[in-house]
């Protein structure tokens, strides 16, 4: 009754305090984050986050209780903000199981979850200079009316409430890569991690992020959609302008001006012998011409990732050393993608393609001797992985698991031949890799980034028909 009353007690002050903003400024506020009164055009009402409910928010929680052992307590921090001086902080990207769990998109936070108490979020409490420079952020009273929280008190009391709530637990889970001293300078976290009382989160947490709801699913369509209309774009901008750095630049634009909030990860431009280098991120050289360009790009919607790779000649015509290779490379994509079905595993479909890649480089005559030793000098990479919150999303599970409905993975073989290689020298200094996105069905699955041409044919007519329109643009000109 006392935690009820306080709870009604906040979210009375809660409305208040929005009903005085919007009489005195003319504006809602948004206390740090968008929500359906102050950003209707983004979000509908009932939502936490843009296309994801409050009655998701609290069914996460109520899934992740069921796992948690009895009596146990989880802890989940917010991501800190990083700075690049003093003054400067870095782009702010909150913890994927923090937002999973919560909605809240603010760092200083840390949220606890247990059996007991259910959701007690302690939040930050700025100070007026904050709000003078940063301006307004959830507290306690968003806290209980935006994010649902049963409990919540000030960061500034949490080493006077949550030492209790460890004491009285036999077990804690945390966000481990994501630990703040807030709460593991603790005394009492200190000795439950002393005697192995303390265990990562994400054993539970991943679980329940593997497979994605009909919310999650339309906003990763949704990115996926983004990161093939920016990719699209920039492969026809190429031609004219084959610099790795303004290419990187156009597919960002691209994508912000189509509603990302930030790129997945920095872009992968790489020409010539700069795409054997499978994570370059460099992007500084000019693509000489006749040179392949690698670009492995995605984009952030709402907290929700995309995740794809093209390769193409900017001038617009594939030689026949760079056509034999890519589509082995291509057919091998297609092959991966047809073993896409619940009750594969990703282990599965990677072994496939080590046999399809070594059998065909064999053919062309790149490998010749200990060919499958050699072969992981050309690609030491998996045949995709898990895609969602986060880029390479659910780490804690094993890529020999069975595939669900629901699940989305990446299928991205690639080859990768360094100048130095002891092979043909035609082949020394190239990079080819075709990724796309797959979200696995009831009945197979269904590519995400089917939209994104990968056929040469397409490629080259494509780039050649843009280039002779907007010649023929200038000339009427």
């Amino acid at each position: 009754m006392k935690i009820l009353s306080r709870k009604l007690l906040h979210q009375l002050s809660f409305k208040q305090a929005i009903r005085r903003c919007t009489y005195s400024t003319g504006k809602v506020s948004d206390f740090g984050q968008p929500t359906s009164a102050s950003h209707p055009q983004l979000m509908k009402e009932g939502e936490i986050t843009p296309g994801i409910a409050t009655k998701e928010y609290i069914s996460r929680r109520k899934r992740l209780l069921e796992l948690l052992p009895e009596n146990s307590l989880a802890i989940i921090a917010a991501a800190p903000v990083k700075m690049m001086t003093d003054v400067v902080p870095y782009t702010f990207r909150q913890d994927a199981d923090y937002l999973y769990l919560t909605g809240c998109q603010q760092p200083g936070g840390v949220a606890v979850l247990g059996h007991e108490c259910g959701l007690c979020m302690f939040m930050p409490e700025p100070k007026p200079h904050d709000v003078v420079w940063q301006g307004l952020i959830a507290g306690v009273d968003a806290a209980l009316e935006m994010f649902k929280a049963e409990e919540a008190y000030q960061v500034s009391k949490l080493d006077k409430i949550l030492p209790n709530m460890i004491k009285r637990s036999s077990k804690l889970f945390h966000n481990k890569l994501t630990a703040t001293p807030t709460y593991t300078d603790l005394e009492t976290f200190q000795n439950a991690a002393h005697v192995g009382k303390v265990s990562d989160l994400s054993i539970f947490t991943h679980e329940l992020r593997w497979v994605k709801s009909p919310s999650e699913l339309k906003l990763m369509k949704e990115s996926a959609a983004i990161a093939c209309q920016a990719l699209l774009q920039t492969m026809l901008h190429s031609k004219t302008y084959p610099h790795e750095g303004m290419l990187s630049s156009k597919v960002e634009y691209e994508c912000r001006m189509r509603g990302a909030q930030r790129m997945a990860f920095n872009p992968v431009v790489g020409g010539g012998p700069n795409a054997s280098v499978i994570h370059y991120s460099r992007n500084d050289q000019k693509i000489k011409d006749g040179d392949l360009v690698l670009m492995d790009v995605g984009c952030e919607l709402h907290g929700y990732c995309s995740d794809l790779t093209r390769t193409w000649s900017p001038c617009g015509s594939f030689s026949s050393i760079q056509e034999e290779l890519y589509d082995l490379i291509l057919q091998t994509n297609k092959e991966c993608i047809r073993l896409c079905r619940p009750g594969a595993s990703i282990r599965q479909i990677h072994n496939y393609s080590v046999e399809l890649l070594c059998k065909g480089l064999k053919e062309i005559g790149i490998l010749k001797r200990d060919a499958f030793r050699l072969y992981h000098q050309l690609n030491p990479t998996s045949i995709g992985h898990y895609l969602g919150m986060d880029v390479h999303d659910c780490s804690m599970i094993s890529y020999d698991r069975p595939l669900k409905p629901g699940v989305v993975i990446t299928i991205e073989p690639g080859i990768y031949v360094p100048s130095s290689f002891d092979g043909p020298e035609r082949y020394q200094g190239t990079g080819i890799r075709i990724e796309d996105e797959v979200l696995i069905t009831e009945t197979g699955c269904e590519v995400l980034t089917g939209s994104m041409p990968k056929e040469i044919k397409h490629i080259e007519s494509l780039l050649n028909n843009y280039s002779y329109t907007k010649g023929m643009e200038a000339a009427t000109v």
